[in-house]
């Protein structure tokens, strides 16, 4: 497979990777405030609302978890927080909102892995 195709079948698998989760997280309750959204520091893959707190989700898609959580660095870890900061500047409660920083990860067979507050110290 050529490096166009192998980049576009990557997309492909990541947007419904993205779908699966923001399903997974709809079934409990969860609303979808933004997919992709972009700030100047980067893109946040989906933010979710559940009554008042916000949910910043980076998804990671593989062959299986392993693999998908060694894709999360230390650098998009940061450049994740400073576009939620950016995001939060928007919100009524600002930088008081409460909020939670997920990773999705997403295996080969499609199966979910959600870890919640993944970025806590």
């Amino acid at each position: 497979m050529n490096r166009r195709l192998r980049g576009k079948v990557s997309y492909l698998a990541g947007l419904a990777a993205e779908e699966s989760v923001a399903r997974r997280y709809g079934a409990s309750g969860h609303r979808v405030a933004a997919r992709r959204w972009r700030g100047t520091a980067g893109e946040i893959d989906l933010i979710l609302r559940k009554g008042t707190e916000l949910i910043f989700v980076e998804v990671k898609q593989s062959s299986n978890f392993a693999r998908a959580a060694e894709h999360v660095t230390r650098r998009q870890m940061e450049r994740v927080y400073t576009a939620a900061s950016e995001f939060l500047v928007g919100e009524p409660g600002g930088m008081d909102t409460p909020s939670r920083f997920d990773v999705a990860l997403v295996d080969g067979a499609g199966r979910i892995d959600i870890l919640e507050n993944a970025y806590a110290a």
